[in-house]
């Protein structure tokens, strides 16, 4: 029996990487195995994937050496950085010049890189359409992730570059589910007029990577975009209400609005909803879903999603 080939995932319990992780584990005749980097192995996620079968190790992305011995004897791994933890896009940027940088050193078979537009190449800092944000960005969470894609190619990695989509549980942690109105009525309130959003259900971005994955050598050097639906907000917002048994509206609102929410990043969030919706066409090119139900035949639309989930949106 050949010998398991070692996928390093950062992020393991994360979102991305977790679904990634349980996506592997789940497979009893994965050609893989798991290792599972973290910076806290006894995190009780940590403690859960190790039950489940995987190798957990401990590493920080700040630190390299740390990084060459988590990658070390792997195949492949998958990297993944997290901008809310900081807010710091250049931090963010120069993350993924070490994963890229140590996936380099350690010789990797395959890489998946978890991206996102750099939106100034559609809104260049001189478009006035949105302001520019942290003196150099127009979406600081998409920006560094697209300018970094620079690094894997700079460090000739052989790598898959995976567009990712709004997450659906954005609903249930991120405060933008449905809350009342003041006429008691539900509603979920985003800056989109009538275009479409591309979303996903977290745990099927691990799923899809895991097809990629599998897929050996065909996606290396290509760009891969996965969604699972692309919805209107109206469209949305008659799902929820067909998942809740109560009316949910699409309350409009404009980007501007949006960006003067006042929570941390509102006005990044702004931003980037803007972006949907001023440069759907961009979507609709990029998000494949088609391909992403290929790579993961279990993939969710969004009506599935809610009816595993629409108990867990808290209903303000």
């Amino acid at each position: 029996m050949a010998e398991k080939k070692i996928i390093a995932v950062f992020g393991a319990t994360g979102a991305q990487g977790g679904g990634l992780c349980r996506a592997i584990l789940n497979d009893k005749n994965s050609d893989f195995t798991v290792r599972a980097i973290t910076r806290n192995t006894g995190s009780e996620k940590a403690k859960a994937l190790a039950a489940a079968g995987a190798e957990v190790v401990e590493a920080d992305i700040d630190d390299p050496e740390s990084l060459n011995r988590a990658l070390n004897g792997a195949f492949g791994t998958y990297c993944v950085t997290f901008f809310w933890a900081h807010f710091s896009p250049e931090k963010e940027y120069e993350e993924a010049r070490n994963m890229a940088q140590a996936a380099k050193r350690a010789g990797l078979q395959h890489v998946i890189w978890s991206t996102l537009e750099d939106t100034r190449q559609y809104i260049p800092l001189s478009d006035n359409r949105m302001p520019t944000l942290q003196g150099n960005y127009k979406v600081p969470h998409f920006d560094a992730k697209g300018a970094a894609n620079q690094h894997f190619r700079d460090a000739g990695v052989p790598t898959t570059f995976l567009l990712t989509s709004f997450y659906w549980e954005n609903l249930i942690y991120f405060g933008m589910g449905p809350k009342k109105s003041e006429d008691g009525k539900l509603a979920i309130t985003f800056p989109m007029g009538d275009k479409k959003l591309a979303g996903i259900a977290s745990e099927d971005i691990g799923k899809c990577a895991y097809g990629i994955f599998k897929r050996g050598s065909e996606l290396i050097g290509k760009t891969v975009g996965i969604a699972g639906e692309l919805l209107t907000c109206n469209q949305m917002a008659d799902a929820l209400t067909k998942a809740l048994g109560q009316e949910v509206r699409y309350q409009e609102i404009t980007p501007e609005t949006y960006r003067n929410l006042g929570f941390p990043g509102a006005d990044d969030l702004g931003n980037m909803f803007q972006f949907y919706r001023d440069c759907e066409e961009v979507f609709e090119k990029t998000r494949n879903v088609k391909l992403a139900r290929e790579l993961n035949p279990e993939l969710l639309n969004f009506e599935s999603w809610l009816n595993q989930n629409a108990q867990r949106l808290p209903l303000e």
